[in-house]
């Protein structure tokens, strides 16, 4: 006699099963977790602004983020201002600063997801873009967030300039590169060569910064030739670099020519 676990439908049955059981326990710890997930975003964002104006653990070669402990406070004493820049057609239509953005949109500017601004500047809407000013030691930065494509998945950074559209310092970071190649963009010794760089051309003319394995200044001595020696074998995601520094760094060109005024 034929058992009824036997049957196709039983099979079926167990399968749908196990399928709701599964979906509505992942539903009930994606929940769960959102919260703690959301901080973590949030801590990190804050690292990585405050690495880029010098206010990290660095040491023996190493880069190193201030601990998640003390993010929040140091994030509150350097960074003195939070502005919200909307662009379109290559024009800032809008700034307004955190108050107010919080109040409308119910978040911080920091957490603007970069990825969505720049999927609707590609529908030709417009963008928002955050811009972070902080002071060190007497010394303003404007740190700006930059996103783009490396060699097997999503590369992004955070670039802090003075008001000349110089680098004061930078932050890397990848998703899925290749350990030892790709992968290096958030090293030292890679990030570390960016200080100094010039994004203007003398006239004023936004050239932005190319990470080229021909650079004749692999010691970086020249810091207004718009390039940075390349990372070995990693051609494609140092290509990915130069693409987001110049597409997103653009588009603040703007803003800082009005500091001029």
């Amino acid at each position: 006699m034929e058992k009824r676990t036997d049957k196709n439908s039983y099979t079926i049955l167990f399968a749908v099963g196990m399928v709701l059981v599964v979906g509505s326990l992942l539903a009930f710890l994606a929940g769960f977790l959102k919260p703690t997930i959301e901080e973590n975003k949030r801590l990190e964002k804050q690292q990585n602004i405050l690495y880029t104006m010098g206010v990290n653990n660095n040491e023996a070669g190493s880069a190193v983020f201030v601990s998640t402990d003390e993010a929040p406070a140091l994030f509150e004493k350097y960074i003195t201002k939070q502005l919200v820049l909307e662009v379109e057609n290559g024009e800032v239509t809008s700034e307004v600063g955190r108050e107010e953005y919080i109040k409308t949109n119910g978040k911080e500017p920091y957490l603007i997801d970069v990825k969505k601004q720049q999927t609707r500047a590609k529908a030709g809407k417009a963008r928002k873009l955050p811009l972070f000013i902080g002071e060190k030691e007497g010394k303003t930065f404007y740190i700006a967030p930059i996103r783009g494509k490396g060699l097997w998945d999503a590369i992004w950074g955070y670039v802090a300039m003075d008001e000349n559209m110089v680098i004061q310092g930078v932050y890397f970071d990848h998703k899925g590169e290749t350990p030892g190649l790709g992968a290096n963009i958030k090293q030292r010794y890679f990030m570390d060569d960016f200080t100094g760089e010039y994004l203007l051309k003398e006239s004023g003319e936004f050239a932005g910064i190319t990470v080229s394995k021909s650079n004749a200044d692999p010691i970086n001595e020249d810091k207004k030739d718009f390039e940075i020696d390349a990372i070995a074998g990693a051609t494609i995601t140092g290509d990915g670099v130069s693409a987001m520094i110049k597409k997103d760094l653009r588009l603040y060109v703007p803003y800082f020519k009005k500091l001029k005024k």
